[in-house]
């Protein structure tokens, strides 16, 4: 018997197992492979990055409609009849889903890098199809209750395209070299040019993305217009009750040159203020009429709609989140708030030699006061004291029979339109005002008024497209950007954007030249036809254990799968760690 050198075992590989283990549960080194991976398990491949690009898109949306939060809840409400704050389930679940197919999809472009075979979990299989329908649903509620808000997309483009457009470049780049291992380290075939062509054309078009660009904020800074006026939506209803005296004295208190106010008529002609058709939700009406709480909130007379608690339902409800930072001086006050009348609102205004701006409901055609609810207006505005040239107010109508106030358009019209009309002003949704509609509507002396604009992403760069004013609901966080958030000059996001381009494709072709000069080294090593298990072998202390005894039995049987003949024996002494082998009798 001649002795031969002594077993050699797997070196410990603490990163692998932990990247196959928690993906695919393969803790042991004999469950992986350096096979090609199935079509089955392409496929779920397919489904996670499926789910982590719709996932990354539904995150993103949310990220940027955090400035509507507002008008999502009060659509939900419309629906439901119930006011409560939608958007923190949803916010909750995204963040879990999109960290749980984060992960997923990081353990699995670890696989690729290292050569794995992917064979996820069924576990994980639940989960990603679970939270891809989840997400699918999602969008298809959104577009349901909320579509159109997609179009807050498009306007967040001119915030955050420069930053998206790097943070791409710089995924892609990265994504070289899973490319280049995958392209050059194999034998050619259709699929892999395929591959490789896509991966040019994405890289080429995000090189020429910023000529699609149209940001506002880059520009030359002594360019700026000055700072938007900033007018309080409905007072400042993340802070007190909106429309209430509470809520204006706050928006006031917060720098808000003018106040903005939803007016309705009662049915005895006084013109109050109050968003909703009904009383439901901003009073206690359940309590004091109970059978008329879904009464349209006109056809109730002043004194009723005076007795009704207008506060209480903001420190109940905390619809923003604020309600546990009022002090119990502000609660006391907050919860005696009454429905506020339009002569309160306009005297208070006048008070502080600011202007308002405000949207009349039309009563509705079987109303008492349905043709003389802009002489009600009128008189509101006569008995307040106030100035009417600082009085706006909307719809644009009756303008033979309206003299002496100003008034705006709530659409998106053309200069021919504009001219025609006789319109000096707009009051226009974010999604309707372009960059380019703004500085052709400022060019011809038409002032532009945007809502709503309660994020400073938003408010940066209106500034930066020179709009006058913005309705806000939020003139406390408005209040705190003294500057856009970002401003750049054309020459030097030039400069960011070819230098970005340049460096990225410096790294790409490097990838692929590093990874080349190692597969020629490799091929010529002969190195291809060695065996991947035997390649991380390394020498072992000769005490044993059970899962290196594992080991060893499994490297042996596969040498006799792969080259040992029938009549040859073999025998194994794990207390020592030697082998013998016998053929024809004889001894080895």
């Amino acid at each position: 018997m001649v002795k031969h050198q002594p077993l050699q075992v797997y070196e410990k590989q603490v990163f692998v197992s932990f990247v196959t283990g928690i993906y695919g549960c393969r803790w042991k080194r004999y469950q992986r492979s350096q096979d090609d991976s199935s079509r089955w398990e392409c496929t779920w491949f397919f489904l996670l990055c499926s789910s982590f690009f719709l996932l990354l898109f539904w995150t993103y949306f949310w990220l940027v409609a955090q400035n509507d939060f507002n008008e999502f809840n009060w659509s939900v409400y419309n629906l439901s009849g119930e006011w409560r704050d939608e958007t923190i389930p949803i916010l909750a679940s995204t963040t879990v889903g999109f960290s749980y197919i984060t992960f997923l999809m990081i353990l699995a472009l670890f696989h690729i890098s290292l050569g794995q075979q992917l064979n996820l979990y069924w576990v994980h299989k639940i989960g990603v199809l679970a939270t891809l329908l989840t997400t699918i649903s999602g969008v298809v509620s959104v577009h349901d209750i909320w579509g159109d808000e997609w179009d807050i997309l498009f306007v967040s483009l001119q915030a955050t395209a420069p930053f998206l457009h790097l943070g791409a470049l710089a995924t892609v780049t990265a994504v070289s070299w899973l490319i280049a291992g995958y392209v050059i380290r194999r034998e050619r075939t259709t699929f892999q040019v395929i591959v490789l062509l896509i991966y040019i054309i994405i890289l080429l078009a995000l090189y020429l993305a910023p000529l699609m660009f149209t940001c506002p904020c880059i520009m030359d800074r002594h360019g700026l217009r000055p700072r938007p006026d900033i007018i309080g939506r409905r007072g400042a209803p993340m802070l007190a009750p909106e429309n209430t005296m509470v809520s204006f004295n706050r928006a006031l208190q917060h720098g808000a040159s003018s106040l903005q106010a939803d007016v309705t008529i009662s049915v005895d002609g006084v013109p109050f203020l109050m968003r909703d058709h009904t009383l439901r939700r901003t009073t206690d009406v359940r309590k004091i009429f109970p059978t008329r709480q879904f009464e349209d909130s006109s056809f109730f007379n002043w004194t009723e709609i005076r007795s009704l608690n207008a506060g209480q339902w903001f420190l109940e409800s905390d619809p923003y989140w604020t309600a546990d930072t009022l002090t119990a001086r502000d609660r006391s006050r907050i919860g005696n708030q009454t429905v506020c009348s339009l002569v309160e609102m306009l005297r208070l205004a006048a008070r502080a030699n600011s202007s308002a701006l405000l949207s009349i409901r039309k009563p509705p055609p079987e109303h008492p006061r349905y043709r003389n609810w802009f002489m009600d207006t009128l008189w509101a505005v006569q008995k307040a004291g106030i100035s009417p040239k600082r009085v706006t107010w909307t719809p644009d109508t009756d303008r033979g029979r309206v003299r002496g106030l100003q008034q705006t358009a709530h659409e998106k019209l053309s200069m021919e339109e504009i001219k025609q009309r006789g319109i000096t002003s707009l009051t226009l949704h974010y999604s309707k005002a372009s960059h380019n509609d703004i500085q052709e509507y400022l060019a011809n002396n038409v002032s532009v008024t945007v809502y709503p604009v309660n994020v400073p992403w938003l408010y940066s760069i209106l500034w930066c497209s020179g709009v006058p004013s913005v309705s806000s609901d939020a003139p406390q966080v408005l209040r705190k950007v003294p500057y856009p958030i970002w401003l750049m000059s054309q020459n030097a996001y030039n400069f960011i954007w070819m230098s970005s381009d340049l460096v990225s494709l410096a790294v790409v072709v490097g990838i692929f030249s590093f990874q080349n000069y190692h597969t020629i080294r490799w091929r010529m090593s002969g190195m291809q036809n060695c065996n991947p298990e035997q390649i991380m072998l390394s020498a072992v202390t000769r005490t044993s254990s059970r899962d290196v005894n594992i080991m060893k039995e499994k490297l042996i049987f596969s040498e006799l799968n792969n080259g040992l003949s029938s009549s040859e024996e073999l025998s194994l002494f794990p207390e020592n760690g030697y082998v013998r082998y016998s053929h024809g009798g004889h001894n080895r």
